[in-house]
């Protein structure tokens, strides 16, 4: 049964706060969640309903990933290219959120060595030549000018996202795709002015983001979604991360950071928590991809249990270590969770699989029929993602009807 709160207690959650030049109407944002609504890259009816849906069920702003900023930086073919002409497309989507007074913002990033190059038909790049899964291949070092050539793409694409009528962007600093592969000690092992020290390997990031807020002006937000720790014997953690967004910090580029872990290229696991739907998502599989899954799955999906609130102890060191505003990620589920965030000093927190499961929520929570979200930590939603990402518990539009 829901659980009551008391609505007659005024919560700082559902109170406006700002991002950069904006004022949100609440301190709730749809985290990017990949829509699996994007055949061949392009812009339907079906992800404009998915944003519709978030934005009539209360968050401030909804987050739309992933947005390549080049042919060869797609996940695979299914992903959006923010160019020119779907930013032309894109407007639809950005006109129908905000009729409905929500906010939405374009992640915008380049999946390197996460990137499906058989799909994609087009190379990848990464810090340091290896072996890559998704790639099912070698990903050769990205040279000095291709490196150019990326920043270059970011700020093209951060130019397409005004255009398009988005009111921030997230740049995706996470999850091993190519900007932050470069943080890693264990995936960057360059000796020029792009790797070495945490200094050095921060570089791409730093540049990145600067041309980002360069061509974006000042009218929208710049965030960016940023890994504390990989999740990864030998990768990026604190010791670097924190330093690293000090750095970012003082560069004075961004309006906030959203705080994440985990590496979809080494261990996905690390930023889901909960079940392994192996059995789901090897099915979900083309028939190579299944053989490969029931050889290595159990090793490079490994099992974490799911905890509320799970990446709020590794947040708080950044919280204590910097003053720009903080976006808390990370198995938010129930409004105490929201309230104990907000009273440590996070400014507003992201939500994912909560809202995949119910998009209400956050109007439940704000009319106090809802303290806690009704999503179990199954995780079977990853699965879905290749014919558009959906909670399985929730029934087929015609089946509620």
């Amino acid at each position: 049964m829901p659980v009551t709160i008391d609505a007659t207690r005024k919560s700082e959650a559902f109170t406006p706060a700002r991002l950069g030049p904006l004022t949100l109407k609440n301190r709730f944002i749809k985290a990017a969640t990949f829509e699996g609504r994007m055949p061949r890259g392009e812009v339907t009816d079906d992800l404009v309903d998915f944003h519709v849906e978030v934005a009539r069920g209360g968050a401030a702003m909804t987050t739309v990933a992933y947005c390549a900023i080049s042919p060869g930086g797609r996940v695979h073919r299914d992903t959006v290219v923010l160019d020119a002409r779907r930013a032309v497309a894109l407007r639809r989507l950005t006109d129908a959120v905000h009729a409905h007074d929500t906010l939405v913002s374009a992640q915008i990033g380049h999946a390197g060595l996460v990137a499906n190059t058989r799909s994609n038909r087009a190379p990848t790049l990464a810090p340091s030549t290896r072996f890559s899964a998704p790639a099912m291949g070698l990903v050769h070092a990205a040279t000095t000018a291709q490196l150019d050539e990326v920043i270059s793409d970011f700020g093209a694409a951060a130019r397409n996202a005004v255009d398009a009528g988005f009111d921030a962007i997230e740049v995706h600093l996470g999850h091993g795709y190519l900007v932050s592969s470069f943080f890693s000690p264990n995936l960057n092992k360059r000796d020029d002015s792009f790797g070495g020290d945490a200094l050095r390997r921060a570089e791409l990031a730093r540049r990145v983001v600067e041309r980002v807020r360069r061509e974006a002006g000042d009218t929208v937000a710049v965030i960016a979604k940023f890994n504390m720790d990989d999740g990864v014997r030998g990768g990026f953690w604190l010791t670097d991360s924190l330093l690293t967004a000090g750095l970012l910090e003082s560069d004075g580029h961004l309006d906030a950071l959203e705080l994440t872990g985990g590496s979809s290229l080494l261990n996905p696991m690390y930023y889901f928590r909960g079940d392994v739907p192996m059995a789901e998502f090897i099915a979900s599989q083309p028939a190579i991809a299944r053989l490969g899954l029931r050889l290595i799955g159990r090793r490079m999906f490994r099992t974490y249990p799911f905890e509320e609130a799970f990446f709020l102890p590794l947040a708080r060191q950044f919280r204590e270590a910097l003053t720009m505003p903080l976006i808390l990620l990370g198995g938010v589920n129930t409004m105490p969770t929201v309230e104990t965030a907000l009273a440590e000093g996070f400014e507003f927190v992201a939500m994912a699989r909560a809202l995949l499961r119910d998009p209400q929520l956050i109007n439940q929570f704000h009319a106090g029929t809802r303290s806690e979200g009704l999503c179990v930590h199954c995780t079977k939603c990853m699965a879905t993602i290749y014919d558009g990402t959906r909670c399985v518990l929730r029934p087929e539009p015609s089946e509620s009807q």
